[in-house]
């Protein structure tokens, strides 16, 4: 049998006014998805444990069978290792973002944590740019896509640097500012490196974008994972267009398929991604295919883009494989990653609902896919890295 994982990512959501009390799973039109429901196990899992953040990083790692409490050392190594960076242990590794602050002081606000959404076309100029200014012996510049980048501070993890806490810059929006440039001060360097970086980010020749400040948070020493194959089984591969993802592949030993227009956006490539998966499905067992746009119209409070962004993951996604696959000895785990309500516009640590569908597999008996049916079964996972062994076991696929 082969198994496939469709991810969602931020697809939860809590009950809207402007959708007449419902959310967005519940607006959106997911007749394939309610199918799988209709016809296999429908539960909730907990992928967040409750002493750590509600990050993509941390709740993927769980989906992906690792007990982030175990392995995750923060945001920033997971997407060096998917840029396949060779680091030494005490290496920091910061995620750095490229973002709008309405002014770099302590009465400023986050306004945008993606500069617009920023293109890779004109981000990798600007931290090239920044590279040749501003990096040295200590810190190092790598750019990544779009408004995702990367920050390397050589021995970093042996200083107090490795426990600042500085917020992800997505659950700050339109927020102030002043507690994390509290933090960046207690790190003279760091501190000096922000605001240098701002100061070129003004320079019109190095920079037309929208972009007017660095912002280094999630940061850890270089991660190391298991092998995927060793642990489950299974020959696999990660479908995503954001580092995150294709940094959890790379540490665990599976192929990462890149898909050429895939943007993490509601434009992405769907078609491309449902192509490659199929093609890798041929020969291999695994594939993990991960949707970014419903997360980032959850940032950006969009309730209709939310809706759309699952309609399409819907109707693009699950729609064409489900009938690529029909009648064929294949299993389907259908979720998401985390919450991330329209209303707070960031994660939040909500138990994610998830079906399990394939051959043998009772039918629920909930009408529809959505966070209500998920909790009316009384099924939840207390562990999220649970809910693929779970999944393995139910499907006759790991005694």
């Amino acid at each position: 049998m082969k198994l496939l994982y469709l991810v969602a990512d931020g697809m939860g959501d809590w009950p809207l006014e402007e959708l007449g009390g419902k959310t967005c799973m519940e607006a959106a039109h997911t007749p394939y998805m309610d199918e799988l429901a209709r016809t296999g196990i429908v539960g909730r899992a907990k992928t967040v444990p409750d002493d750590m953040p509600p990050g993509s990083d941390v709740a993927n790692m769980s989906l992906l069978g690792f007990d982030p409490a175990r392995h995750h050392t923060g945001r920033g190594p997971i997407e060096a290792a998917a840029q396949g960076l060779v680091l030494d242990p005490d290496d920091l590794v910061w995620r750095l973002n490229l973002v709008t602050v309405s002014k770099l002081t302590i009465d400023g606000y986050m306004r945008d944590y993606s500069s617009g959404h920023i293109s890779t076309e004109v981000s990798r100029p600007v931290i090239e740019a920044l590279q040749q200014k501003l990096g040295n012996d200590t810190y190092v510049f790598y750019p990544g896509v779009q408004y995702r980048h990367l920050l390397v501070q050589k021995g970093g993890a042996l200083t107090d640097d490795a426990r600042l806490k500085i917020n992800p810059p997505h659950d700050i929006t339109d927020k102030p500012i002043k507690y994390d440039l509290r933090a960046f001060s207690r790190s003279s360097p760091l501190w000096d490196l922000v605001f240098e970086a701002a100061d070129l980010l003004a320079d019109r020749d190095i920079n037309m974008s929208m972009a007017n400040a660095i912002w280094p948070w999630g940061q850890g020493r270089p991660l190391m994972l298991p092998d995927f194959a060793e642990i489950f089984g299974l020959r696999g591969a990660v479908i995503s267009a954001v580092d995150l993802i294709k940094g959890l592949g790379n540490a665990s030993g599976m192929r990462v398929l890149d898909i050429e227009g895939a943007t993490g956006l509601l434009d992405t490539n769907y078609q491309g991604k449902v192509d490659a998966t199929l093609n890798f499905l041929e020969n291999n067992d695994f594939a993990f295919v991960h949707l970014e746009g419903p997360d980032e119209c959850g940032h950006g409070g969009n309730a209709a883009e939310k809706v759309e962004a699952i309609n399409r993951f819907d109707a693009r996604v699950v729609a064409p494989l489900l009938a690529a696959l029909k009648g064929r000895d294949v299993g389907f785990i259908v979720t998401c990653d985390h919450f991330t309500p329209i209303a707070e516009r960031t994660h939040t640590t909500d138990p994610v609902p998830f079906i399990i569908n394939g051959p043998g597999c009772p039918a629920s008996g909930v009408d529809g896919f959505s966070e209500k049916t998920a909790a009316s079964t009384g099924l939840i996972l207390d562990k999220g890295h649970d809910l693929l062994p779970f999944a393995l076991k139910t499907l006759g696929m790991r005694v």
